[in-house]
């Protein structure tokens, strides 16, 4: 659990910085950086990827997903 916070908590973090924003605050980044975990490792098993193991290629696929998540939230939240 504690490993999910920490990897959720820099992949929301990294999301954040990268999508030219100032984030939603520690807890929101945390929430997208988890989800955002469940997203890119369905869509890394969709395209076949198997990032190699460790705290580095989950932050990765987190990364990916969060940056996906706040994408989508910053959509419905101009609509």
């Amino acid at each position: 659990m504690i490993y999910w916070l920490v990897v959720g908590l820099i992949a929301g973090w990294l999301a954040g910085l990268v999508m030219k924003g100032g984030g939603y605050g520690i807890l929101v980044d945390i929430i997208l950086g988890i989800l955002g975990g469940l997203v890119g490792g369905w869509l890394f098993g969709r395209l076949g990827i198997w990032p190699a193991g460790g705290i580095l290629g989950s932050i990765i696929v987190a990364f990916v997903g969060a940056v996906i998540l706040v994408w989508i939230t910053r959509l419905l939240k101009k609509a």
